[in-house]
């Protein structure tokens, strides 16, 4: 039994939730249950509250910058759970992942220029870079066998034939699950270091991994790999804080972290949420148990999600994750198209989920789902599901 209770079930509608408050904006009904945004439906653990209340109860909310302790903090972190150190300078602090790979887009790449992405991938990745004037180019992952693999022949082909001058890697990837061994890494870095390729590595996931599987930092591929290396971090998804607005941007070559930095200090940002740094400091000192209990928990899921589809629902087929809580589910032997799975999901199984669709062309017969939240919602979904079939 451990510490910490993740069965308890919270009610956060009211609180002007993305995912429970906004169905009828965003969905034009309220009667779906949202399985849907990477946001998780767990509270954290009372002695990080009681730092974040310790720091609101001063009721001065001013302008604020870190010091040496959350730095220390940070960097503690990526060395016990990642394996490598980060050096204060590295670090730039911004408010989100997205909002970083943005400012990598401008800083590293002009108008018109080439970046590299693998759909079916995390869909802001692509609108980053039809928004900002530049020219995706897709690397598609390969589906085989109900696993995704990556094409290194038409990867090195598109950063040749289009002039890519940036990639955006997902590792883990989101929303397939794929935790990237260090030997596919690295064959992506060599490609990417022959042919003068930046890399913008969103490792935001990394702190989801499932058992007897293992996340390679792109840090710790090898120094040789750094010099072009933008590596996204927050702490948003492992401890569910988006709303603080915390990312730490790990940059170690000068050259490209002043270019980064310059992108962003004309943007006009500057200070950070002062909650957020609070909430940061505290998760990345204190929040190692929770979030070894809380992996447990998801495996706990998702082995009832596998276990239920394999009973009930054959014919959906669940790409295994080896990471991420998010799962991705394969609907092409039940239906014909993407209008006949959202009726579905949506009209039959009321469930509010992310379409495969926007991940990427292909995948527009796949479902993500989050499977975040207390078993019993779990279990619910899964009961809905069931009946839209029946």
């Amino acid at each position: 039994m451990g510490k910490y209770n993740f069965d308890i079930l919270h009610d956060r509608r009211g609180t002007s939730c993305i995912k429970w408050d906004f169905g009828m904006e965003r969905m034009g009904r309220d009667d779906l249950l949202p399985l849907w945004v990477a946001d998780m439906d767990f509270k954290l653990p009372d002695e990080i509250v009681a730092d974040i209340e310790k720091r609101a109860s001063q009721g001065i909310f001013g302008y604020t910058d870190p010091k040496e302790d959350y730095f220390d903090a940070v960097s503690g972190w990526f060395e016990r759970r990642h394996g490598f150190k980060v050096d204060k300078d590295w670090i730039t602090i911004t408010h989100g992942v997205v909002y970083a790979i943005v400012l990598a887009i401008r800083a590293l790449t002009k108008p018109g220029e080439a970046v590299l992405v693998q759909q079916p991938v995390y869909y802001p990745f692509s609108e980053a870079v039809r928004v900002n004037d530049r020219k995706l180019v897709n690397n598609q992952l390969v589906y085989k066998d109900g696993r995704y693999e990556i094409d290194f022949e038409d990867f090195e082909n598109k950063i040749v034939s289009e002039k890519v001058k940036l990639f955006l890697l997902c590792s883990p990837h989101n929303p397939v699950g794929r935790v990237w061994t260090r030997e596919e890494l690295t064959k992506l870095a060599e490609i990417c270091r022959r042919h003068g390729v930046y890399v913008f590595a969103d490792e935001i996931h990394s702190d989801f991994i499932y058992s007897s599987f293992a996340h390679t930092s792109y840090m710790t591929l090898g120094k040789e790999f750094r010099d072009r290396l933008v590596l996204g971090t927050s702490p948003s998804k492992t401890f569910n804080m988006a709303g603080l607005q915390v990312a730490n941007i790990i940059i170690p070559d000068k050259e490209v972290r002043e270019k980064f930095r310059y992108e962003n200090m004309i943007t006009g940002y500057s200070q950070v949420n002062a909650i957020g740094l609070e909430a940061t400091k505290s998760v990345y000192t204190k929040g190692d148990k929770w979030v070894d209990e809380l992996i447990e928990y998801l495996e706990g899921n998702l082995e009832y999600v596998r276990a239920f589809l394999k009973e009930k629902l054959p014919k959906i087929k669940l790409v295994e994750p080896e990471g991420t809580y998010l799962i991705w589910l394969d609907f092409s032997e039940v239906v014909k198209n993407s209008k006949e799975l959202e009726e579905l999901i949506v009209d039959k199984a009321h469930l509010w989920l992310d379409a495969g669709a926007i991940f990427g062309e292909e995948t527009a017969l796949f479902q993500r789902i989050n499977i975040a939240a207390p078993r019993s919602i779990i279990e619910k979904a899964m009961e809905q599901l069931y009946e839209a079939f029946r």
